[in-house]
């Protein structure tokens, strides 16, 4: 970040508060995979805020502003946003703290109450938020992310042919998804955007928001990139969330909960290989570090997937006979 960057951000934080920048203090609290950084605000009173900056050019906050005022107004567990400048790229938010939820899972009891909390947060996302407003996640969405993994992860990362199969793959996994109720789906309910602050689980990083389907949080929540749970774990978690769709009517009785854990799964295998391919790309195109070594943690979550859907058998068995150990050794060799 460019220091005359810095001294604007620094300059327009003042003048939100009626101060001279000199009696300000800023400091790095945080990025992600995103042109996004974020400063904790020191303000003379003790009190804190924290800045987004979001260069307009590679970034466009204006979805996040919208949905925080949406979402704060119904009641929904969010960062206020107490002033923004799309133009220049700066937005003052709420300060929730340094803890994220992975920060809990300190034991097994403490993580299986942890994802419980945040299946319950989707629960009150889903009922609380109209998705109405949100852009719709819809069939060319889910195959413009399903194609992530072919173009990034194989062709341009693995060198790897497209399998033969892959378009039956393709057009199920999309086809599961859109049979599902519509609602608001943050997009990436993931551990790392939920931050445990005033004992209240807080969403952040809720920009990409979509109405889509109903299970996608609960999958970005149980396949992300902290844990890997056993297909019992998991049986579980989606079990708990189904009943409490079932009471609440977001899930008709015309869906099983068989059928659900089923979908559940195919859409755990979408997710899964668009990461594969986002991660490749944030390396090869984004010059990002540290994403190739996530890759094997989501490789098995597509395997853990795939186990579930015995229709895509011939997949898994490339999968586990081709791209595991061409994965395997690419990595191997980037490390030399």
């Amino acid at each position: 970040m460019s220091s005359s960057r810095i001294n604007a951000l620094t300059q327009w934080a003042a003048q939100q508060h009626g101060l001279d920048s000199a009696a300000i203090q800023l400091s790095p609290a945080g990025g992600d995979a995103s042109f996004r950084r974020y400063f904790r605000l020191a303000l003379p009173n003790g009190s804190t805020r924290i800045i987004m900056d979001a260069p307009p050019a590679q970034e466009d906050s204006a979805p996040f502003v919208t949905i925080s005022k949406r979402w704060h107004a119904a009641g929904l567990p969010v960062p206020q946003v107490h002033a923004a400048d799309l133009d220049a790229g700066f937005l003052l938010l709420d300060d929730l703290g340094d803890t994220p939820l992975q920060a809990s899972f300190t034991s097994e009891a403490h993580i299986q109450q942890s994802h419980l909390d945040a299946l319950a947060l989707i629960a009150q996302l889903q009922n609380c938020a109209n998705p109405a407003s949100l852009p719709t996640y819809d069939t060319e969405l889910l195959g413009r992310e399903l194609d992530l993994f072919p173009e990034w992860c194989l062709t341009r990362w693995l060198s790897l042919p497209i399998p033969s199969n892959w378009v039956t793959v393709r057009e199920h996994l999309i086809e599961q998804a859109l049979e599902q109720p519509i609602v608001s789906v943050h997009r990436d309910f993931d551990a790392m955007n939920l931050m445990l602050h005033d004992q209240t689980l807080y969403m952040i990083d809720f920009q990409d928001a979509v109405a889509g389907p109903l299970s996608y949080d609960v999958i970005s929540l149980l396949r992300g990139r902290y844990c890997r749970f056993s297909q019992e774990q998991f049986g579980y978690f989606v079990t708990t969330f189904y009943r409490q769709a079932r009471l609440d009517g977001r899930l008709s009785s015309r869906i099983s909960e068989a059928d659900f854990i089923t979908q559940c799964q195919a859409m755990a295998a979408q997710r899964s290989l668009k990461v594969l391919g986002i991660f490749c790309r944030l390396t090869l195109r984004d010059a990002k570090q540290g994403y190739l070594a996530r890759l094997p943690h989501f490789l098995a979550h597509l395997e853990d997937s795939l186990t579930a859907l015995p229709q895509h058998r011939d997949f898994a068995e490339w999968v586990g006979s081709t791209l595991r150990p061409a994965m395997t050794q690419r990595l191997a060799e980037s490390c030399q």
